[in-house]
């Protein structure tokens, strides 16, 4: 008697929980929580694959590489840093920084045009080159040149006498 593809798919989870969850602990460094919630997504997205799996040569393997590729995302998730706190701080960390220079900078990069931003903050905030630059926003190295030159000026005709005070602190 033939088994029917979800009694295929049930015992292929039964034998593959076990090696996939130990994997999922350690890519999370020991979060079993998470270990658990990749494990889970993992099978379900090899539930819904499971009618192709006669072309793919070997399910196990295949489903180790959807628990990489499952991580993976997780990890570019904005919330994949967050950890909850037992309990809230009082006030904020004293980390050296002033918050009106940083309230300042912020108004003024928000006034400039999304393409003059970004070339100021991939050329100034993480100091890559005019060549990188370019390569990431699809640009000639002209265009870097000429956008930094005006978004700069445009930040100091914004910032007017008031960037030296803020320099000076």
């Amino acid at each position: 008697m033939r088994k029917s593809r979800a009694d295929e798919f049930l015992e292929f989870a039964a034998a593959r929980t076990g090696p996939l969850f130990r994997s999922a602990c350690l890519l999370t460094s020991g979060d079993i929580h998470l270990a658990e919630d990749l494990t889970q997504e993992t099978l379900g997205r090899m539930y819904a694959l499971w009618g192709r799996m006669a072309r793919i040569g070997n399910p196990a393997a295949y489903a180790q590489t959807v628990l990489v590729r499952t991580f993976l995302s997780h990890q570019r998730r904005r919330s994949a840093t967050e950890r909850p706190l037992g309990e809230l701080p009082d006030r904020a960390p004293d980390n050296g920084e002033d918050p009106v220079l940083r309230i300042a900078l912020l108004d003024a990069l928000a006034g400039l045009a999304p393409k003059d931003r970004a070339v100021v903050v991939l050329r100034y905030w993480e100091d890559r080159s005019i060549d990188e630059t370019a390569d990431a926003l699809h640009v000639s190295s002209a265009a870097v040149r000429t956008r930094s030159v005006r978004a700069l000026a445009k930040l100091r005709d914004r910032l007017g006498g008031s960037i030296a005070e803020f320099a000076a602190r």
